[in-house]
């Protein structure tokens, strides 16, 4: 792993290959290299592909508690200018896709292109009131308790249950290392409205989402693709919320056509 800092935090990463940057950008479990290892290194033929561990996950510092989704996100713009980039493709999961969301608010000249996968306009924006209630509820007792029983209430979801034990449990391995600090202030962060932003998206954007995905359905996909003018849906079967773990090649080969292609979407 790599280091940067960023406003006084450490912010470790994993880089990999050469060519246009790609910035791959993780949900509020896990961490970066083990939520994107298929792309690291499926990818990496192409494109420099990195993925951080954000503030709070990983091998990164924790962020302070009130940290919210628009800090996060100028957290994301410093981590980009430092590794001097200019106008990566920005590729999110999850609380990671809020994420991306906001730094299009917030910073609209860094992105050359939006990938959400599996993404929400944050929980209010994209789930009923009440499933976001319980979200931000759970999150919040989870990080006060053992870590294994914050695997036991969150892994099963993130996967289809054709998905095979050993994928399963590899990347329940990471959730293992969860950053009390951390999981809370992504947690909050996520519980927040973002579908005004959606019309306001004027690069290229790619939508990938499992059609067996219980955390974020097909309905969530079907109203991003629908605010987001000229977004591109593509749906990987038989897959659940962690689609591109599920189903590497399928999800490599869509997002490489995407990207490939955004000059000229453009």
């Amino acid at each position: 792993m790599d280091m940067v800092e960023v406003e006084g935090l450490r912010i470790a990463y994993e880089r990999a290959g050469n060519g246009p940057p790609l910035v791959l950008v993780h949900g509020y479990v896990g961490d970066g290299p083990r939520t994107w290892r298929h792309q690291l290194d499926g990818l990496a033929d192409d494109f420099t592909v990195v993925a951080w561990d954000a503030p709070g996950a990983g091998s990164s510092s924790d962020p302070p508690p009130d940290t919210g989704m628009g800090e996060y996100a100028d957290y994301l713009a410093r981590f980009i200018k430092n590794l001097g980039f200019d106008r990566p493709h920005v590729a999110g999961l999850s609380f990671g896709g809020s994420l991306a969301l906001e730094l299009c608010r917030r910073h609209p000249d860094i992105a050359a292109s939006l990938t959400l996968t599996s993404a929400y306009a944050g929980w209010r924006g994209s789930l009923p009131s009440e499933v976001a209630d319980q979200r931000l509820r759970q999150a919040l007792a989870l990080a006060d308790l053992p870590p294994e029983e914050l695997v036991d209430a969150l892994l099963p979801t993130m996967f289809s249950e054709s998905t095979p034990p050993e994928v399963v449990e590899a990347f329940g391995a990471s959730l293992l290392a969860v950053h009390p600090v951390g999981f809370r202030a992504m947690a909050r962060a996520s519980d927040v409205d973002l579908r005004e932003v959606l019309p306001g998206i004027e690069i290229p954007t790619l939508l990938v989402y499992g059609d067996h995905d219980v955390r974020a359905p097909l309905s969530v996909a079907e109203a991003l693709h629908a605010a987001i003018a000229g977004s591109e849906l593509i749906v990987l079967r038989g897959t659940g919320h962690l689609c591109n773990i599920e189903a590497p090649h399928r999800f490599n080969e869509a997002l490489r056509a995407f990207l490939v292609g955004v000059p000229d979407r453009r």
